[in-house]
């Protein structure tokens, strides 16, 4: 699986599931533009990685639930594609970065829910609506949804919402961007063990034993579970699979 000559921008790079994707993207050839809110330091550690793997790389600062910044946003892509590559367009777009809410839906307030909304599902829709004119013929989207759009766990009822109708949203993408060979899929992590909820795992080890014991392959998701995955689809070798929501939850609830 070779990803040379390619450049991938990732949300969310700078730690997690978006630091572990870029890396693997690195890993496997890809240039990388990661992205972060407030964790420079981080996204800067993740650049340095990257090339020391000699490839190319670059952080941007992006808040995604802002929405009125996003055009001023994808100038700084352009302006970074133009600068470190000579190019002018991106062939993979990963949209990762977010947010978790664990509320029941009697104590969900409306403030929670449009936090949820503009960071997983408008901004995922606006970014990428505005990033789709740098975006190379016969390139790659990858959204990042939840198994908790297929299964239910309460407290979860308006993440899970984003993430289904991201869900939507990437077949639509696939259907209009056909025409110009451009794959969209979605990857649907189970519960991994990543610092944005490393304390609830560490605090309620009775809890990590119950969704272990609901997975086929007995434990949590590692990190290092989810990355290789979105870079297999960012690949040749994935070009014909289109549309699709590929669950990386180990089998959870079969």
């Amino acid at each position: 699986m070779s990803l040379n000559n390619k450049i991938a921008l990732v949300t969310g790079g700078s730690r997690g599931l978006g630091k572990n994707t870029a890396l693997r993207l690195a890993q496997n050839g890809s240039d990388v533009i990661v992205t972060y809110r407030k964790e420079k330091e981080a996204a800067e550690k993740i650049v340095s990685e990257i090339t020391g793997m000699g490839k190319k790389a670059a952080a941007l600062q992006l808040d995604v639930g802002d929405i009125g910044a996003l055009d001023a946003f994808v100038a700084d892509v352009s302006q970074a594609v133009s600068d470190k590559w000579n190019r002018n367009h991106i062939d993979i777009l990963v949209n990762n970065a977010g947010i978790i809410a664990i509320e029941m839906i009697v104590e969900t307030s409306e403030e929670t829910f449009d936090r949820l909304m503009n960071i997983h599902l408008k901004g995922v829709y606006f970014l990428t609506q505005k990033l789709l004119p740098k975006m190379a013929e016969g390139g790659h989207i990858v959204n990042f949804s939840s198994g908790l759009a297929r299964f239910s766990f309460p407290g979860y009822s308006a993440y899970a919402c984003m993430k289904g109708a991201v869900e939507v949203f990437t077949r639509y993408l696939a259907k209009e961007l056909g025409d110009r060979k451009i794959t969209a899929n979605v990857v649907a992590p189970g519960p991994v063990a990543t610092d944005m909820n490393k304390d609830r795992f560490e605090s309620d080890p009775q809890m990590v034993e119950m969704l272990s014991s609901l997975t086929a392959l007995d434990r949590v998701g590692q990190v290092d579970d989810i990355g290789g995955v979105v870079a297999f689809l960012c690949s040749d070798e994935a070009g014909w699979v289109n549309g699709q929501r590929i669950e990386v939850s180990g089998g959870m609830i079969l």
